[in-house]
């Protein structure tokens, strides 16, 4: 009985065998003889979150354009068809040809979550494959990585091959062909890697020794002869005339983003000292108006769908929005297509805009100030004030809304009870003036209801708070019971994340090379699907960190300036004067302006990576005909 007879005599035995079955409108299928490279994307997540993640997506339809590769999915297998695998010899697979995962030449994960890692092993070992680099041979597939947080790749170095750092749209491609032409070659895999390291963003880890000190810290990064010594972030010069699809796959089943994705711009300069993606995506780059309408009547023809989602790291301040939304409201307004925004800005324009395009105000608003005070928002260079949110939510109850939800953070660096009481305030006050204007407007069919969602602040590389210490399990729990007894009564709501969850994506976050045993340990003792609550075992991760003699405050602490740090080899193109400078500023509670509109702040990223903003959407107004 071959792999296709198996799955369809035994599929109906799992909870939602939709998610193994491939088969879906636009997926591409080729005959497996008739090409020279063979490539399947791993997404360690289920089907329904995978199938929603952009970056697949391009890679997917990229590698596809030539007819001499082919290019497959795979994606976690729930635990239930784990155990159906198991039990029936199944080994991992590909969902358009039903390959083993195993027979590809290259088996290439996103790293989207750092609490994804132990699916990757799992995903590895049911392909059939030995974990560790060092243990494989030419024979298997090289296992190579990417996405958003390949900046540090460290804790699960040893089971990759080989990371691609950066916007992969820019030399995937071209890296496949050399795995291709260097096989041929019949290159041993030690010399393979060794060529491949030459190109540009290609991180081969077992081309770098990493050396610690007495006290377990980091003295040295020391690259392999001839190999260099930092890896370049790649990043698109321009992003209208990058590769973009439009022929989406269409689903079986609801997925989690399920609709028209249109990917307007990337990058951001805000500034928010938390966040890694603001770093790390810069400069920001638009698409032009006429290329995104042309982008969206193709994908709309193709798919079928009924929405359009605008998605970048911030939205709103994409240059042409405006006008934008209005060309494709009016566009397609008769074919009932609506339009989403997929981020917001905690001002009344940002309101004006969900107005225009959410007639029928089904969905409610989200907004995020992040901290409590305007103390701690200037500590993190959020640039909003308190009155601004209240402006935002008077304009949303005014138009309509009932629903707003407001997301912050706790344990943020020099934090306070105050600044944690200022999270109560502010809900509580926006809660009085959706009452207000609902009692002033006459209007009793929906009562107000605020939704405050709270998470926990983690360090991340290559940003201004990469040096703090994260705030440990007893401070986090004393916070959400805090909020928990004073954020209670009608039209209030809260959500928080798990402590052990959060802290240990902190210890994993920072971490280095000591951690991979770590993670094997975890994953043989049960560990999968870490970041969904219901699957999370924190049993299982305190015995691994204690049977490896790993001590997680040596993660969590802050560490020095001067400290050699696991990401210290890659390069994102931020010079890390900028970042300490950064720190500084925030200790100070002093705001650094957004550089679009103000002058540059000197993070060097332009110059060291050679590239330049792009703002071009305000300059490009089409006929909406």
């Amino acid at each position: 009985m071959n792999l296709e007879e198996k799955l369809d005599k035994n599929l109906y035995r799992v909870s939602k065998p939709e998610r193994y079955i491939g088969s879906e409108w636009n997926q591409i299928k080729k005959e497996w003889d008739e090409v020279r490279t063979r490539v399947v994307l791993a997404f360690p997540d289920v089907y329904e979150i995978g199938m929603s993640h952009l970056g697949l997506k391009i890679l997917y339809h990229l590698l596809n354009k030539r007819d001499d590769i082919l290019c497959e999915r795979v994606y976690a297998p729930w635990p239930d068809m784990e155990e159906l695998m198991e039990k029936e010899e199944i080994p991992l697979f590909s969902l358009e040809g039903k390959h083993s995962v195993n027979k590809f030449d290259i088996l290439a994960f996103t790293l989207q979550y750092e609490m994804g890692y132990t699916n990757i092993i799992n995903m590895i070992n049911l392909a059939g494959l030995p974990l560790y680099s060092n243990e494989r041979n030419r024979d298997h597939p090289l296992v190579i990585g990417g996405g958003a947080v390949v900046y540090n790749p460290e804790p699960v170095a040893p089971f990759f091959d080989l990371f691609f750092i950066g916007e992969a749209e820019t030399g995937i491609v071209n890296l496949v062909d050399k795995i291709k032409e260097y096989r041929e070659e019949g290159l041993l895999r030690e010399e393979m890697l060794r060529k491949l390291s030459n190109l540009p963003g290609v991180y081969i880890p077992s081309l770098y020794q990493i050396d610690y000190d007495n006290s377990g810290r980091i003295s040295a990064i020391t690259p392999a002869d001839g190999i260099k010594e930092k890896i370049d972030r790649q990043i698109i010069s321009d992003l209208d005339k990058a590769f973009y699809p439009t022929e989406f796959m269409v689903p079986y089943m609801d997925i989690v983003h399920d609709r028209a994705t249109l990917e307007i711009s990337r990058g951001c300069t805000r500034g928010c000292r938390f966040c890694v993606a603001g770093m790390s995506y810069r400069p920001v780059r638009e698409r032009k108006i006429s290329t995104l309408v042309d982008l969206a009547d193709r994908i709309l023809a193709s798919t079928g769908y009924d929405e359009v989602s605008l998605t970048s790291l911030s939205t709103v301040d994409y240059s042409g929005i405006h006008d934008l939304i209005r060309i494709l409201t009016e566009r397609y307004q008769e074919k009932k297509v609506s339009i989403s925004l997929s981020s917001l800005r905690v001002d009344e324009f940002s309101v004006e805009l969900a107005r225009e395009i959410q007639q029928v105000r089904k969905s409610g608003l989200t907004f995020a100030p992040e901290a409590g005070t305007d103390r701690l928002r200037k500590v993190i260079n959020k640039g909003i004030k308190e009155d601004d949110l209240f402006q935002a939510a008077e304009a949303a109850f005014k138009a309509g809304w009932s629903s707003i939800k407001l997301y912050f953070m706790l344990g943020l660096p020099t934090e306070t009870d105050e600044d944690v009481d200022g999270i109560v305030d502010l809900a509580r006050r926006v809660l009085e003036i959706g009452r207000r204007i609902r009692q002033e407007s006459n209007n009793r069919m929906k009562p107000i209801q605020i939704h405050v969602s709270v998470s926990t602040f983690i360090p991340k590389p290559f940003t201004p708070f990469q040096w703090v210490a994260m705030v440990d399990k007893e401070e986090i729990l004393k916070k959400q019971d805090y909020l928990r007894k004073n954020l209670r009564g009608r039209g209030l709501k809260l959500s928080w994340d798990e402590p052990d969850l959060s802290v240990l994506e902190g210890i994993f976050a920072r971490g280095d090379r000591r951690l991979a045993p770590v993670l094997e340990t975890a994953w043989k003792l049960g560990a999968r699907f870490d970041g969904w609550n219901e699957l999370f075992r924190s049993d299982i991760w305190k015995k691994a960190l204690q049977v490896n003699g790993i001590n997680e405050q040596d993660y969590l602490t802050s560490r020095n300036t001067g400290d050699i740090l696991p990401w210290a080899h890659i390069n994102l193109g931020i010079k890390e004067g900028f970042l300490q400078k950064e720190y500084d500023r925030a200790l100070n509670e002093e705001f650094t302006p957004d550089c679009r509109f103000k002058s540059c702040t000197g993070c060097d990223i332009c110059f060291s990576l050679d590239s330049t903003m792009e703002i071009v959407g305000a300059d490009n107004i089409v006929n909406q005909d």
